[in-house]
């Protein structure tokens, strides 16, 4: 069941049912962000971007547990974004560090990067609002 709803002046919509109807008031979305200049292929982009997905999702989980319940119920929203060199990555993995739960992802090394590599980060589940506030200027993968 949804319907809309308002509290405190922000619009909301009613989710669930039964006891668990409560109002959302955001739209929840996740942001993976890898490096594109360590020239991984396709298989390995593959595992990072799922080791930085899950790896954040179970930060958000064990912080902000409404957040990661409400954004499987959402759909599990995500998006993933490039940035061009390990500097980049850092700066932005900084910022959004500061309000969103995000998790920095270090390679083993076994196949195609150096061991300690750092390849790319999870941010959120978070508010979409504020993934896009940092992202809005990346391109996609």
């Amino acid at each position: 069941m949804q319907a809309k709803g308002t509290a405190g002046g922000w619009q909301g919509k009613i989710a669930g049912e039964g006891s668990r109807k409560r109002v959302i008031f955001m739209e929840l979305k996740q942001a993976i962000v890898i490096r594109s200049d360590l020239g991984m292929g396709k298989g390995k982009l593959a595992a990072q971007t799922s080791h930085a997905s899950l790896s954040a999702y179970k930060k958000c989980e064990k912080e902000n547990p409404d957040d990661a319940r409400e954004w499987e119920e959402q759909g599990q929203k995500k998006i993933v974004l490039k940035v061009g060199s390990e500097g980049e990555l850092l700066s932005l993995y900084e910022k959004m560090k500061k309000e969103i739960p995000c998790v920095l992802i270090r390679d083993a090394g076994h196949t195609q990067v150096e061991p300690g590599s750092i390849t790319c980060f999870g941010a959120g589940p978070a508010d979409e609002g504020k993934i896009n506030k940092y992202c809005k200027e990346l391109k996609l993968l």
